[in-house]
């Protein structure tokens, strides 16, 4: 309901806010994510969330915090997060600092999941969401790069997934299926930020 002093909605978090960047598997999320933070690493109203995930490191994926599944449950039993979800037996968790960054006006960038789009957006003045996606053929052609399935499951299992979010405000969609950089420019074309 809107504030009537200001016309922002009483109680959600602002004035910064909280993009996510969501996207199927293969789609490059993670690789556009790196090349974004790299191309506002000297911006100080830019704040990158670090995830905390309830798997150890792995050097050859994102790098997160570790936590505990009991620390997990912890956590979100309290409302100790900014936004967390569980997908594939993991706890995925973005830290509450980061309602402290969206309140003094900065913009946290975030990894997230489909599965908190509506969420964030009851929790958040401005809630963002950059939808990272390609193709089916390509995604399959990635995802069997990687070598865990055959391309005949992969494309069985993308044909049965939900890749379109669905009644999500303030979606932006951007292809992945061009140059590492087109889709940067993508992504701060939709974040308003100065090349």
């Amino acid at each position: 309901m809107p504030d009537n002093r200001n016309g922002k909605q009483a109680g959600k978090i602002g004035p910064g806010r909280m993009v996510l960047v969501v996207g199927p598997s293969g789609a490059g999320k993670d690789t556009l994510i790196l090349a974004l933070r790299e191309r506002l690493k000297d911006r100080r109203d830019v704040h990158f969330a670090r995830r905390a995930i309830t798997r150890e490191a792995d050097p050859n994926a994102e790098d997160h915090d570790t936590l505990s599944r009991a620390e997990f449950d912890r956590l979100t039993v309290s409302d100790e997060v900014a936004l967390s979800w569980e997908a594939h037996g993991l706890g995925y968790v973005i830290p509450k600092s980061c309602d402290d960054i969206i309140r003094s006006g900065g913009t946290v960038i975030a990894n997230g999941s489909r599965s908190i789009l509506a969420r964030a957006a009851e929790k958040y003045e401005n809630a963002l969401v950059l939808l990272i996606t390609a193709p089916v053929e390509v995604l399959a052609e990635r995802l069997a790069a990687r070598g865990r399935e055959s391309r005949e499951e992969i494309l069985e299992r993308l044909n049965r997934a939900d890749l379109e979010p669905e009644n999500i405000g303030n979606l932006i969609r951007i292809e992945n299926t061009g140059t590492i950089e087109a889709a940067v420019d993508e992504m701060m074309k939709a974040l308003g930020l100065d090349f």
